[in-house]
């Protein structure tokens, strides 16, 4: 079978696999402390999507408006952070395990990466030599070699 057709059958039974998890999680544990794992799971990925995606989503919102994909493409560890906070946000013992997993090791992250997460950023100069940078990635800074049209102003304290 095709790598498609796994994934499919993966995503069709992942909620077959989650009971299962589930049902042998609380026969070990108990049913309340099951039900606080997954809370507590949840609640993380609630935390991660809120304060770790947070600057991700707002250079996808940024990128939208714009109408430039270039920088999404550049953030790929960005979107596996996304991604494992919305698999901690699924109630799950299977999910919560792939999130950790992506979060955690960087050797994982690279096979990822091998599958369209591209963390790594390319500093190529694009071939018109205009290189688009978000608000939050350049200041102005006053040239040395023009003078300053501001000195003749008066400060105002």
């Amino acid at each position: 079978m095709t790598l498609l057709k796994w994934l499919l059958m993966s995503l069709l039974l992942l909620p077959f696999m989650e009971l299962a998890a589930f049902i042998a999680v609380a026969a070990t544990i108990g049913v309340g402390w099951a039900l606080a794992l997954i809370l507590a799971g949840s609640f993380c990925g609630l935390m991660l999507l809120r304060h770790g995606g947070g600057a991700h989503v707002a250079r996808i919102r940024s990128a939208m408006r714009g109408r430039s994909f270039s920088a999404l493409q550049a953030d790929g560890a960005g979107g596996l952070v996304l991604l494992s906070g919305v698999l901690l946000l699924i109630p799950g013992f299977i999910t919560d395990a792939v999130a950790v997993v992506l979060l955690v090791f960087p050797a994982l992250r690279r096979l990822a990466e091998a599958f369209g997460f591209r963390p790594s950023v390319q500093h190529r100069r694009p071939e018109d030599g205009v290189l688009d940078l978000e608000p939050e990635q350049w200041r102005r800074i006053p040239d040395p070699q023009l003078p300053d049209e501001r000195e003749d102003r008066p400060r105002h304290r």
